[in-house]
């Protein structure tokens, strides 16, 4: 019996969902195709009505990772004005539930090691999100367009990387890179310290 084009592509976006959400708890050399297709409810011998290969499959599983995140941004800036919605994203992104839950979390927080060992073509779709995420945040940072873009980079940066160190430790280290980089703990001097906080 023939497929329609309706049913293939519905078939087809069950896979780069399931796609994504695995290969953000698992790896992309962790995640195997016949998981990726049995969680989809398909069988694997359809996989390569979809996809020329497993890179490819990727690549789009990339794609969807980043924007399940950028939508999870965008719905806080349509919430709440643009402050409260980057200290909103920051918090959710900084909390141990973001750091218990790679599979529906930040690809940059769950793939960056793994796509820095990869190919170009991979690089360049997880770059491409990368920047989509930092242009996003970059609306809830105070100054001129260079200085929004260029904190945001860095908040990025450090936000990936504390959850990135938080899922490799043991819990009290986890906990004490969460708390060191969440904005309220970053605000200026503290009363009798002396010191400014980044």
């Amino acid at each position: 019996m023939r497929v329609s084009q309706d049913e293939k592509d519905r078939s087809h976006a069950r896979i780069v969902a399931a796609a994504a959400r695995i290969v953000r708890e698992q790896g992309i050399e962790g995640a195997s195709v016949t998981e990726v297709m049995s969680e989809a409810g398909l069988t694997h011998g359809g996989f390569y009505r979809h996809f020329a290969d497993k890179d490819a499959l990727a690549d789009e599983a990339i794609a969807f990772a980043f924007g399940q995140i950028l939508a999870a941004l965008r719905s806080r800036f349509e919430e709440n004005d643009p402050a409260t919605a980057a200290m909103d994203f920051q918090k959710y992104y900084l909390s141990e539930g973001h750091v218990a839950n790679p599979g529906m979390g930040c690809p940059v927080a769950a793939l960056a090691g793994e796509i820095g060992r990869g190919g170009t073509a991979l690089k360049k779709t997880f770059g491409a999100g990368v920047g989509r995420l930092i242009r996003q945040f970059a609306a809830g940072m105070p100054g001129s367009d260079a200085a929004r873009r260029a904190k945001a980079t860095r908040e990025v940066a450090m936000m990936a990387g504390a959850v990135m160190i938080a899922r490799a430790s043991d819990p009290d280290t986890a906990r004490e890179v969460l708390l060191a980089c969440r904005p309220s703990e970053r605000r200026g001097p503290r009363s009798g310290d002396g010191s400014a906080q980044a």
